[in-house]
């Protein structure tokens, strides 16, 4: 197995699935993900994603799954991602793993981590992956 680090750009749209339900001061969700894939991985990423938000700002909390379907540095297929984030008053904890075994085409076989940034509204991805 070989370590592969890809990094790029993506553009993404969550869309609310339904009404939020607000109970006991928190605010719980549903919603679609889409996202584009830029750089040395071209691609979408179709997922859901729950979410609940505190009364205290800057303290929420998602899950989500993300099936990506493209190119990744000449290698075409698909894997899945599951994301678990959290922010404790505006201190993130993010981590994004592939999901074992989910990876098809030339990706099959394929594990790693990414991490995403945020800068000035846009978004970032960085991928350390590694491949049979």
């Amino acid at each position: 197995m070989s370590q592969h680090h890809a990094a790029g750009p993506f553009d993404v749209t969550v869309t609310p699935q339904g009404q939020p339900e607000v109970r006991d001061g928190v605010t719980t969700g549903r919603m679609s993900i889409d996202k584009r894939y830029h750089g040395e991985l071209e691609g979408s990423g179709i997922g859901e994603m729950l979410s609940a938000m505190t009364t205290t700002e800057g303290s929420a909390g998602y899950v989500a799954v993300e099936r990506i379907s493209g190119t990744l540095q000449g290698k075409h297929g698909s894997f899945v991602v599951q994301h678990s984030g959290t922010m404790a008053r505006g201190a993130q904890a993010l981590s994004i793993s592939v999901v074992p075994d989910s990876g098809t085409g030339e990706l099959t076989g394929i594990g790693g981590s990414m991490r995403i940034r945020i800068e000035e509204r846009k978004h970032f991805y960085e991928f350390d992956y590694i491949l049979p």
